[in-house]
């Protein structure tokens, strides 16, 4: 998911029953007249951003807690507790939702903490549409995960080539090399 569209996840989005997570709505932060104010919208970045993803048991099991999690700071801090936000998601323990800035900024804490390499949080989609595609996923599935209007986009942006995938270009090509050919280089 794009950090936006993180940021903008609200819980009616989320379908436990079906397993869904259903991507709608993105929170985003645009410098107006020298400011930067955060921006709502009902609307994706694209129409095919607009796109509805399976909700797997690690991720299912860590919402269940946050939303456990959320009731109980709620309730701890009573009226001091922000509820304009309470449909959204990520929020911190004051009930205020998460900027866009702060996925960025926590996200290099966290790989400096545990000393890894320092990347954009972006490139996580990168490194997503390659291991799918490494692992046999095909480019429309990826188009679709990641919400590319253009499989182009997906293909040359996202999709990285290993030295695994030309070894098996190579052998695919030799399936279909003429065994006349290759008799001729051996007589």
């Amino acid at each position: 998911m794009r950090r936006s569209e993180i940021v903008g996840l609200k819980w009616n989005c989320i379908n436990f029953a079906k397993k869904t997570i259903s991507i709608q709505h993105v929170v985003t932060d645009i410098y107006l007249d020298g400011h930067l104010v955060t921006i709502e919208k009902d609307k994706t970045k694209t129409k095919s951003s607009t796109r509805t993803l399976p909700l797997v048991k690690p991720f299912e099991d860590a919402l269940i807690e946050l939303k456990e999690q959320q009731k109980q700071q709620q309730k701890l801090c009573g009226n001091a507790y922000n509820k304009d936000y309470l449909e959204y998601v990520l929020r911190d323990k004051m009930g205020n939702r998460i900027k866009p800035g702060y996925v960025s900024q926590h996200f290099r804490i966290v790989l400096t903490k545990n000393n890894l390499k320092l990347i954009r949080f972006h490139d996580l989609r990168h490194s997503c549409a390659s291991l799918l595609y490494a692992n046999g996923v095909d480019l429309k599935a990826i188009q679709e995960w990641l919400g590319h209007s253009t499989i182009t986009t997906t293909a040359n942006t996202y999709t990285h080539f290993d030295f695994s995938k030309k070894v098996q270009s190579a052998e695919a090509i030799m399936g279909n090399y003429p065994a006349q050919i290759e008799q001729k280089r051996e007589g």
